[in-house]
């Protein structure tokens, strides 16, 4: 494996609050992209995106008991985030559906 493969890139994420830096290997978000002229921050916007939607379902669905009106609230709020961005439901995206 080369070099430039595992060899960490930055990442900073800016919020209301405060700032987040993060480090992933530069191979791995290679990896990740879809399209050739895909940005290394589109293809980690999309990730963040994929694994909060992902985050979401389970905590509305694959938790005890039924959600609260919301965490339900939160969870449809983040799905119409992911299907903005990807032009696609999240059930369609994964084949996961409820």
């Amino acid at each position: 494996m080369s070099d430039a493969a595992t060899e960490r890139i930055t990442f900073t994420i800016e919020g209301p609050d405060g700032e987040e830096e993060i480090e992933i290997p530069e191979g791995l978000v290679h990896l990740l992209s879809e399209e050739e002229d895909e940005s290394k921050a589109e293809v980690v916007g999309d990730i963040a995106t994929m694994a909060f939607a992902s985050r979401a379902h389970m905590i509305a669905h694959h938790g005890e008991g039924e959600p609260s009106p919301e965490v339900s609230d939160i969870e449809d709020a983040m799905l119409d985030a992911f299907e903005d961005r990807f032009g696609m439901s999240y059930g369609e995206a994964t084949g996961h559906q409820h």
